[in-house]
Order: C-alpha cells, then structure tokens, then sequence
C-alpha cells in the first residue's frame, strides 16, 4: 500500500509517501480502507519527534482514521467487512489501509460521510472531553474559548451552544469573525489588542456585567493563558488543550485561591486508554448532536495523500481555514 512512512524524525517538509507492507490483522483488530484522515497540530510534533507518545519507526502517522472495514482478525463479532467506521487508532491514518482495535471503532450514522467524521475527529472529542467532564460544563453558563477558529475551537463553540451555554470567542484575526458567528458564537473579543493581560479581562467583563466568564477553553498557552486566567469568574474552571501558541506558560498559584479558581488539563488519548467507556459516550453523543443537524461542519480544505507534507505546511503556517483532511481512497 501507499503510505507516508517515518523512518526518521524531521521537518514535515521531508515527510513522503513511499510502499509500505499491508496490515495484517491480529485477535481482535480489523483493517479499513481509508477513506479520510484529519491533518492535526498533533502531527507537527509526532512527525519531529516531540510528542511525548511515539511508536517504534518505521511507523506511519495519522490519528483516527475514518474508512470501510476489510478484513478482520479471529474473535472479532461487533463489526465485518463493509461497515463504515470511525476508528480510535492513534497512528496509520496516512495510507491507503490502516489498523484498529475492534473496540477502538465506531459504525458512523448513515447520514455521516467520511469527511465529516474525519473532520470531526479528535477536535470534537478532545472538545466534548474539555467541556463536559474536565469543565463540567452546565446550562446557562458562560465559556470563553480560546483560538476559536481553529479546529477545536469550532467544535468547542458548537458544543458548547448545542448545551445551551453562551460563548464568547477569542480570536486574532477580524477576518475569523463570521466563521466563528455561523459556529455559534454569542460574542467575540480580540485577542490581538495591544495590552492582552488587562485587555482581554476588560472585553470579557463588559460581555459578562463584570463576573468573567465561567469556563475559559485554552488550546493556545503562552500570553493569552496568562491574560485569560485573569478573566475566570469566582469559582470558574479553566482547561488547558493544548500550547499552539508556543511557550507553556507557568501561574502563580495563589491567584486560583484567591478566585476560588480551578485549572485543569485535558490529555484526550487518555481517555480513550484509560476510560473507553467514557469514550464511547463522547462519541455516541457527538454522533447523535450531528444527526440532530445541531453540529454543522467548518470549512474543509481537501488534500490527496501524494500530497501530505504540502497539508501539514499549510497547517503549520495557517493557510488555510478550518479543517484539512487526507483522502487516501476514493469516497
């Protein structure tokens, strides 16, 4: 099969698809054909070898690949050959076949295309997680999300209105202002102003009658968590996704004593280890909201898998809008 193998750790620019063995099927996994797979931050710093979880190389990346099932391994009953799926596997999504764990895959709703799962994958579970089991996310409180038109960020805006929460979104660009609107969002507040520590709290304020905001989502780190942590209302709960923006910034602690402040991580391959079935509860629920036409896909940008490394510089530098997605396979 065609794959984008790494055999050494490097610059994506050096990422190319080459042959590589077919898998094969063990006790319990299946094979799917590839139909897409998302081009994720995540991959920047697994194909350069920064993750903090790496496979032995050769190996080939992707998370989650979305395909049809085609050959299966002794003892599995839940799925057969010709089901779509949706599949957790932490790598092998960029080739034309990849590998699961049966209980690692999840039949797609029959109005769901292989796009849309693809797209909503990782972004919208790593969200949900955030949300819903890290924030304890409630009806009619207020959430600020961080980078708001990228991937999670979007996700994050329509679940957190599919909830009935109010949104508030971060974001530098003017330009992102309608994409995060048609997501959902209730308000929007910049995060490019020129005093970011007590600009962003003066811009949260005036939307919140001074309390803050009750939830703050934070994928970007570096300056924009040390302005939003300031923007928490009493009692509020931070969640820190990820550091897109950079430096991993550090808190002087007595500030959550004194707010009655919580901040918390989400590290979403966790749960899929450690609590598979809090994990099929996220997907059941991210499935149903999307058949209840409650969750309405970004903008995707479509790339072939001859051309993966041009898709991951297009990530990296922020080319393009929304989510960009691999198609080893025909849909």
């Amino acid at each position: 099969m065609k794959a984008a193998v790494i055999r050494d750790f490097g610059p994506v620019e050096k990422l190319e698809v080459q042959e590589f063995a077919d898998p094969i099927p063990a006790a319990g996994e299946v094979v799917i054909d590839v139909h897409a797979t998302a081009v994720n931050f995540v991959d920047l710093l697994v194909i350069s070898g920064k993750y903090q979880f790496l496979p032995p190389r050769p190996f080939v990346p992707g998370k989650l690949p979305v395909g049809v099932v085609s050959a299966v391994g002794d003892g599995v009953d839940k799925v057969r050959p010709g089901d779509r799926v949706l599949t957790l596997a932490e790598h092998g999504g960029y080739a034309e076949k990849a590998l699961a764990k049966e209980g690692d895959c999840f039949k797609l709703p029959d109005d769901m295309s292989f796009v849309d799962a693809a797209s909503m994958a990782l972004a919208y579970d790593t969200a949900w997680f955030a949300l819903c089991e890290r924030a304890r996310a409630k009806l009619g409180e207020t959430v600020l999300v961080l980078g708001a038109s990228g991937g999670v960020g979007l996700a994050a805006i329509q679940l957190a209105k599919a909830y009935g929460l109010r949104v508030i979104a971060g974001i530098s660009d003017s330009s992102k202002t309608q994409l995060v609107v048609e997501a959902g969002a209730d308000a929007c507040v910049d995060l490019s102003v020129a005093d970011l520590q007590n600009g962003l709290r003066e811009q949260v304020y005036a939307l919140t009658d001074g309390k803050g905001a009750d939830i703050v989502l934070d994928p970007l780190g570096d300056k924009f968590f040390d302005a939003a942590i300031r923007a928490v209302a009493w009692c509020g709960r931070l969640v820190i996704i990820g550091f897109a923006a950079g430096n991993i910034p550090t808190l002087k602690v007595n500030y959550l004593l004194l707010k009655n402040i919580e901040v918390s991580g989400i590290q979403v391959s966790d749960y899929r280890k450690r609590a598979p079935e809090k994990m099929a509860h996220c997907i059941a629920e991210i499935f149903r909201l999307y058949s209840d036409g409650k969750l309405v896909q970004a903008p995707v940008s479509r790339y072939q898998l001859d051309d993966v490394s041009k898709a991951l510089v297009d990530l990296r530098d922020r080319r393009v809008p929304g989510r960009l997605i691999l198609e080893p396979s025909e849909a």
